[in-house]
């Protein structure tokens, strides 16, 4: 006869639930309709595939939002696709030391977050909350209220979303996490978002 199992005796471990897929456009739309789910769902993930893409997108929509790309464009086509290739590539650097410079100090100050999630959020953070400043600088001056009114509330977004990640990735309370994104915050925004001339 089979011997049943013993009424005392230890449940059977359970398998770990498989992690669900973060896709990029559930990674994107979440970052500005439910922040704190979409970045605890994201902690320790790398997204080197999504910080890349959205570095060129922004990149692009940059570029095009700048009347010297179309004084470029009138004068010679391949002219102006390669001097925007040339930015993309600058900007991806750029914004890979961003991240890298918040991991740094983030672990400086005690935290004790992984680098490619943290270095990879971080790049998706900024430029997911920047893309809709990026959108309309493309289709109206630079100058105007509507894009500056953008870049003040994307600016916040950002930051604040920037402050919920490190602060999750890094378990630092909020005070050290604003201090270890705030110079690449105000850095970059001060130079990308307010530059001291446009053309």
């Amino acid at each position: 006869m089979p011997v049943s199992a013993s009424p005392h005796s230890p449940p059977a471990p359970r398998t770990p639930a498989a992690r669900r897929r973060l896709y990029w456009h559930r990674l994107f739309f979440g970052l500005w309709f439910r922040p704190v789910e979409i970045l605890d769902e994201a902690r320790d993930r790398s997204v080197w595939g999504a910080a890349a893409f959205l570095c060129v997108l922004c990149g692009v929509l940059g570029t095009m939002g700048r009347d010297s790309f179309w004084e470029g464009w009138r004068v010679g086509p391949a002219f102006a696709l390669e001097a925007m290739a040339i930015a993309d590539v600058v900007l991806v650097l750029a914004s890979l030391l961003l991240g890298i410079a918040t991991q740094a100090i983030a672990r400086r100050l005690g935290g004790n977050g992984k680098f490619g999630p943290t270095v990879t959020l971080f790049v998706v953070v900024f430029w997911a909350t920047d893309l809709p400043r990026l959108a309309l600088d493309a289709c109206l001056p630079g100058d105007s209220v509507p894009v500056r009114a953008a870049a003040w509330i994307t600016s916040a977004f950002g930051y604040a979303f920037a402050t919920l990640l490190i602060r999750g990735q890094h378990h630092l309370p909020t005070h050290k996490a604003v201090a270890a994104v705030s110079i690449q915050m105000l850095a970059a925004v001060a130079l990308l978002k307010f530059p001291a001339a446009t053309g």
